[in-house]
């Protein structure tokens, strides 16, 4: 398994723009510096009134498949 760490902090208005199908995918630098991709659909359990904020852990499989993604703190 493969664990990437990162910060997010998405308005609601940036949220409702990956929500509504404008974006498929979300682009985060991890704590190490790597740039890593996902699909935007993962943010929605994650959308309150304030956007997307915290920090989060994003697991896949070691053939890079996503398994689940956490908000951590």
């Amino acid at each position: 398994m493969i664990e990437y760490y990162f910060l997010l902090n998405l308005t609601y208005i940036q949220c409702m723009d990956y929500y509504e199908g404008k974006y498929t995918s979300v682009q985060v630098q991890e704590d190490g510096g790597k740039k890593v991709r996902f699909a935007a659909h993962h943010l929605r359990p994650f959308i309150s009134s304030l956007g997307v904020r915290g920090r989060f852990r994003l697991l896949l499989t070691v053939e890079h498949k996503f398994i689940r993604l956490e908000r951590i703190g």
